[in-house]
């Protein structure tokens, strides 16, 4: 298996992408194809021991930044890490491609390079996040802030496909996110949506409210671009700020600092489960080829889990699963 990695998206970029892979050869069984700046990448790569079988560089002499229009990634920066990797991906030379990147270059570039598997007329970033039960997929959170009802149908398609075949769920429920539980609620445009999917999907459950995202109450949750980037941004928000709280609080009392070593393991348990370092990346679904976006703020441990779930959509054939599913 060959993932292509670009080695130059993210904050952290070259370093953290680097070290990350290194740490992904240790644990999984992978080619990795690192694409950005060679000389860059040659220097990261230099501090380590690997196997350099294993590893091979494409030379991309440009980067998409950060704050850039996600159109510069197609139409002035055809030589960046992110246009070279999708590329490659197109051209079958590797399985997969993952970026901490531009997420709007990102997307956009898939778009143009890889074009859409049929049936389907925009992407989608789904993400998988922990909730009370285990997990729930969360699907749009960025991609499309401007979409028709029927995008969000295909959207609620490809995420029942995602959690069945890489999550393993036999027969997931579909939850549309709304102001309230009742199919009148909300306006026009989520009630066209509510029929759609009471129609054509599968095990849909009907509205789920905001205060249920982290319940479990359904498998699949969804939403349009703009209300997902929001829902995952506060809750990120908040479970900092609360981190941030409670360590504050502790540090004012001696006995709850005692408190806090006695429950140090299930805190760190929590920590761990509410981390989002520990899930790596998030699918860009409905583009004909497997591609993960991670965090912008991706450490090593975030793209050595994005590339282990990279390859749970390679095994699983995800994109041939999806086609199979929308073809119907």
């Amino acid at each position: 298996m060959k993932i292509v990695v670009d080695a130059m998206g993210g904050d952290h970029a070259p370093q953290a992408v680097v070290a990350g892979v290194i740490e992904a050869l240790k644990e999984f069984d992978v080619h990795i194809v690192l694409v950005g700046v060679q000389e860059q990448v040659e220097a990261e790569l230099a501090r380590y021991s690997y196997d350099k079988t294993r590893v091979e560089i494409a030379h991309a002499p440009e980067v998409v930044g950060m704050e850039e229009h996600a159109t510069v990634a197609i139409r002035k920066k055809r030589a960046s890490s992110i246009s070279v990797g999708i590329d490659i991906l197109k051209e079958l030379c590797g399985d997969a491609f993952i970026s901490a990147g531009n997420t709007g270059a990102v997307v956009a570039a898939s778009s143009f390079i890889l074009g859409m598997l049929k049936g389907v007329e925009r992407p989608a970033i789904g993400l998988v996040i922990p909730t009370l039960q285990k997990f729930s997929f969360l699907i749009d959170v960025g991609a499309n802030t401007n979409p028709k009802p029927e995008h969000l149908l295909h959207s609620a398609l490809m995420a029942r496909v995602y959690v069945r075949e890489v999550l393993g769920v036999a027969n997931p429920s579909v939850g549309l996110l709304n102001i309230g539980e009742e199919a009148t609620k909300g306006g026009d445009f989520v009630k066209d949506i509510h029929k759609l999917m009471e129609e054509r999907v599968t095990n849909f459950i009907g509205n789920v409210e905001a205060n249920e995202v982290f319940t479990g109450r359904c498998d699949c949750i969804i939403c349009d671009g703009f209300v997902g980037n929001v829902v995952i941004k506060v809750s990120e928000g908040l479970m900092e700020s609360a981190g941030a709280l409670l360590r504050r609080e502790i540090k004012k009392s001696p006995l709850a600092m005692t408190g806090a070593v006695l429950m140090k393991s299930r805190l760190e348990h929590i920590k761990k489960y509410a981390d989002y370092t520990e899930y790596g990346g998030a699918p860009l679904l409905g583009v004909n080829g497997i591609v993960m976006i991670s965090h912008g703020r991706s450490s090593p441990k975030a793209i050595k889990n994005a590339i282990r779930a990279t390859i749970r959509e390679v095994d699983h054939n995800i994109i041939a699963a999806m086609a199979s599913e929308l073809s119907k």
